[in-house]
């Protein structure tokens, strides 16, 4: 069943899963701007030097994830079967459950905000490489260190105008 399919959203999933990926999200990041803070970034005259800068191979690899998150949904994220299989195992039930469709949502916005930074070192903009995956780490690191997911809470008001237009409409 896809985690896309009501049924599954009705299921839920365990919500320290997606903090759990927000932590290994944020470490990556935090190394990819670190890179390209120390000049690995720096947008060079030739395409070729710039694609193989360590920052922007690291920044494809979380723009992937980030994909995969988004298309498959956050269940099948690779994440998502390393706290599963490693992690869950040794926690207590989660509490309750958490919609995945907030989370997922979330992993879109991220590969929104990746590849536009993957783009931007394309495109020989200095710095923007390191800019967006400074946003991105921000918003993993909330999520991980707080719980707090950005993604999710413009699904959430996504959702609550969408109710309101249709209000309105009707």
């Amino acid at each position: 069943m896809s985690e896309k399919d009501p049924a599954s959203a009705l299921r839920g999933i365990d919500p320290r899963g997606p903090r759990f990926g927000a932590a290994i999200t944020a470490a990556l990041l935090l190394v990819v701007i670190a890179l390209g803070l120390g000049g690995a970034a720096d947008p060079s005259p030739e395409l070729g030097a710039r694609v193989a800068q360590p920052a922007f191979v690291l920044l494809a690899v979380a723009t992937a994830l980030f994909a995969w998150g988004a298309a498959a949904g956050i269940a099948r994220h690779p994440y998502g079967w390393l706290f599963r299989r490693l992690i869950r195992p040794r926690l207590a039930p989660p509490r309750e459950l958490e919609d995945p469709r907030p989370p997922t949502f979330a992993q879109g916005m991220g590969l929104v905000v990746a590849a536009a930074g993957l783009l931007l070192q394309l495109f020989a903009v200095p710095y923007g490489l390191v800019a967006a995956a400074a946003l991105a780490f921000v918003a993993a690191y909330l999520n991980a260190a707080f719980g707090y997911c950005i993604g999710c809470q413009v699904y959430l008001l996504l959702i609550r105008l969408r109710g309101r237009r249709t209000a309105i409409g009707s």
